[in-house]
């Protein structure tokens, strides 16, 4: 039998859908079998809830009076990335305060500002002619900000490298605190609740999914960076409004030696649209296998010092060289199964709806190392306008490059002598001939189509 995602909503808005959580299924499966799993289930729901240090949020700050046009931007001294609009900003999870350094972040100020706390805003400019002003130093709320969103380029892992170090000496790494000698291995990831887990082939997840984030309602907006599903390390970029969302499933943390990171809750509904979908949210912990890496190499491409299952991760101990090791998560498990009982509470009393995806994530991804290049000779400045290399013709007082310009038409309200036209298509031309060499064309074009004239 099949189902389609329009016929389950029906059930979820007239009560009458059947959600279990990922931890269920495998159990549901093996008594039932795929086919009769199917019919019985409508809903499996996910969770995960760990360190994601790939995560951040866009602000808008609204505009001040007289205005700013925000160059460089701190809040509670932690700068954010301000190389976009005059009053938006990027705060990045993992950025370390200029004052207190990394043991608190930009993870730090999205919990305060969840928190109700008010953030201390801090922007400088160099100032322009509709943006005068230089400074500003402020309080700010997140009710108080006109859009606040948490856009994460790359969230929810498949499944994770567990983590070891052979060496001698303690090493601090995201993967927590590694003991020499092999003393310990850490984890992360929630197993067989993972939702990319219960979906390996991304049926059902895609660019659009309406998803739990944050303890709100956040969207799949498409294949996170380092994306490699042919690797089993799915991973996505998500968002969704901050100000929807609660500090219980969105935690901000500090690992001693490394730095601030996020940790994100995310829980994906999967719909059981057949036997084969039901089949493979059936997995378990037993059935999901992660290399372990030696961190003690310092190299991209770290040697693997065994391979396990997420069953002997979650065990307590692992052997590695016929020697058991203890294993302990980074990822909190109880936190993960509040996320998929929480998400299936929203569905079953029809506060959540399911939406299939607008397209799909795609193929195969690249998860492919940097390759450090020499720097090819050149001179102290990388960049210069390209307008002075346009040739000029002779007798010419202006140079246009009809190829650069696109049409944006700036040029048509300052030239003096109506030198450029537009055609019925928006298209604009160039009269060179009767150009004075005033230059102001050449002044106000953005892309360096125009040179020359007196003052260019």
């Amino acid at each position: 039998m099949s189902k389609t995602v329009e016929e389950i909503n029906r059930k979820i808005l007239n009560k009458t859908v059947r959600v279990v959580t990922a931890d269920r299924m495998a159990e549901i499966v093996g008594e039932l079998g795929p086919e009769r799993a199917a019919a019985e289930v409508d809903v499996v729901t996910t969770g995960t809830f760990g360190a994601m240090c790939s995560s951040g949020a866009w602000l808008n700050f609204g505009h001040s009076d007289p205005p700013i046009k925000m160059t460089r931007v701190w809040l509670n001294d932690v700068e954010a990335y301000a190389g976009v609009a005059a009053v938006d900003a990027y705060l990045g999870a993992t950025q370390g305060s200029e004052t207190l350094g990394s043991a608190y972040g930009g993870a730090h100020v999205i919990e305060d500002l969840l928190l109700g706390k008010p953030v201390v805003l801090r922007a400088v400019s160099t100032g322009t002619d509709c943006y005068p002003r230089k400074e500003i130093v402020s309080e700010v709320t997140l009710a108080g900000l006109n859009q606040a969103l948490l856009s994460n380029p790359r969230n929810a892992y498949q499944k994770y490298n567990a983590a070891a170090n052979s060496g001698d000496r303690v090493l601090r790494t995201y993967m927590g605190k590694l003991l020499p000698g092999c003393g310990n291995v850490t984890f992360s990831g929630s197993g067989g609740l993972s939702p990319l887990a219960n979906d390996p082939e991304l049926r059902t997840i895609g660019i659009g999914s309406r998803i739990f984030l944050g303890g709100g309602i956040g969207y799949v907006t498409g294949p996170g960076t380092q994306h490699s599903p042919e690797n089993g390390f799915a991973t996505l970029m998500v968002q969704g409004d901050l100000k929807a969302m609660t500090p219980e499933f969105l935690r901000a943390a500090h690992f001693h030696g490394y730095g601030a990171t996020l940790y994100v809750g995310i829980g994906i509904p999967i719909p059981v649209l057949d036997a084969g979908i039901a089949l493979r949210t059936a997995v378990r912990d037993r059935d999901i296998d992660t290399d372990i890496i030696d961190y003690a190499v310092p190299a991209n491409r770290r040697p693997a010092l065994g391979r396990c299952s997420y069953e002997q991760l979650k065990s307590g101990s692992v052997c590695i060289n016929g020697r058991l090791v203890p294993s302990s998560p980074l990822s909190s498990y109880r936190e993960a199964g509040r996320v998929a009982r929480t998400l299936q509470a929203w569905i079953e009393d029809g506060s959540f709806l399911l939406s299939m995806p607008a397209a799909p994530i795609g193929g195969p991804g690249a998860a492919r190392p940097l390759v450090i290049q020499p720097p090819p000779q050149r001179p102290p400045l990388f960049y210069r306008r390209e307008q002075e290399t346009l040739p000029r013709p002779a007798g010419a007082r202006m140079a246009w490059n009809a190829e650069r310009c696109f049409s944006c038409g700036q040029c048509l309200g300052i030239c003096p002598v109506g030198v450029f036209r537009r055609d019925a298509g928006w298209q604009v031309t160039a009269a060179r001939e009767d150009c004075t060499g005033c230059g102001q064309c050449a002044q106000v074009c953005p892309v360096g189509a125009i040179a020359g004239g007196d003052h260019g």
